[in-house]
């Protein structure tokens, strides 16, 4: 009889325990609260940027989420096209079409011209990881860049480097500078003055989507981009002559929130937004750098042939060039932000990262 009142009373407790078990779960999921996210970029999925935007950076936000469990966010990704178009991220954003995206800041040079600052300094890095941590160091030390993002209702994450360097794709082959004037050649935000110096050397303003397009019916004779993407956009096709020349690693991708959303975000998906932000600056670099040997030699498999310039032949373009990053620092000296002190900042962290410049353009002012 005493073990049978002894069963009875396990079972009670069993059966209490599961109770309390059961409504711990339920108190568990009631408190966990969801959050609506419209992810956007102009570009399409096939970018690698927007590719590992929604292969890495949300999976990795939702795995820092579920460690408290307290958020989970619901996503809705558009990109290429649903919302908006390449050059509309950041009017998209401050407008609230989207809650966090990917801006192409080469875009926005009068918007936001603090984000230029790699692409007023060629012919110093090739190196996206490099160039991609120092950027961001930059926007952490000096306040200009968030403020510039500020002034658009956006919040500054990340900056992102998604090429390793930019070179020369052409129909008809390109051997040297010579070979260059007379030239149309596309390209987008401040890499159209690297043309500046070249006698009868024209840029022509264009987005990555349309240079194929652009090549292939005439309206320019090249296009300066990376392997990367010209296997991507399958640029072979159209041009099938790469003048290897480094021009060099350009930051041209950040991430931003809409500053509305962002206010009204708990402090601990703040948190996360912005750890994992980095976290997808180190990792595309890293795909960046990786991809880009795999890419040139796609490119040479699809039909294109490569020619590297001497580095006499670097210099001397390097050297045609007016000082492009003393203009822009002069410029943002002239509004009141820290242009002069960034750009030497900046290039004093590619140095220190074991970069040597085949023009150091801080040093003529």
């Amino acid at each position: 009889m005493k073990k049978f009142g002894y069963l009875v009373r396990r079972c009670l407790l069993g059966a209490a325990l599961c109770a309390l078990t059961a409504s711990g779960f339920a108190t568990s999921a009631l408190a966990t609260k969801s959050i609506n996210m419209i992810a956007i970029d102009g570009y399409p999925a096939r970018a690698m940027w927007v590719k590992e935007f929604s292969g890495f950076f949300i999976p990795r936000v939702n795995e820092e989420l579920s460690k408290s469990g307290n958020y989970v966010i619901n996503w809705q990704e558009a990109y290429g096209g649903q919302i908006v178009k390449p050059r509309g991220v950041l009017e998209g954003i401050k407008l609230g079409l989207g809650d966090i995206g990917i801006v192409t800041t080469i875009f926005h040079n009068s918007k936001l011209p603090s984000q230029g600052i790699s692409a007023v300094t060629p012919f110093i890095s090739a190196d996206a990881r490099i160039v991609a941590k120092a950027v961001d160091e930059i926007a952490k030390e000096f306040p200009q860049m968030a403020n510039e993002l500020n002034a658009e209702n956006q919040i500054y994450l990340a900056t992102g480097v998604a090429l390793d360097t930019y070179q020369l794709f052409s129909k008809a082959p390109i051997n040297s500078l010579d070979d260059l004037k007379g030239k149309k050649v596309a390209g987008a935000g401040y890499n159209l003055r690297y043309l500046e110096g070249i006698e009868g050397a024209a840029g022509v303003r264009g987005g990555l989507p349309n240079f194929y397009n652009m090549i292939q019916t005439g309206v320019v004779d090249a296009a300066m981009l990376w392997p990367e993407a010209a296997k991507t956009f399958k640029i072979a096709e159209v041009a099938p002559y790469m003048l290897s020349v480094d021009l060099g690693a350009v930051n041209t991708k950040t991430v931003t929130v809409n500053k509305d959303v962002w206010n009204k975000l708990p402090q601990e998906v703040k948190d996360v937004l912005q750890k994992v932000a980095v976290e997808y600056r180190d990792h595309v670099a890293g795909i960046a750098m990786d991809r880009a040997g795999i890419s040139l030699e796609a490119y040479k498999a699809g039909g294109g042939t490569v020619v590297t310039i001497s580095n006499d032949e670097r210099a001397a373009w390097a050297n045609s060039m007016p000082n492009i990053a003393k203009d822009w620092a002069q410029k943002l000296d002239s509004q009141g932000a820290p242009g002069t002190a960034m750009l030497k900042s900046y290039i004093a962290k590619l140095k220190a990262a074991g970069e040597t410049p085949v023009r150091d353009w801080a040093a003529e002012f």
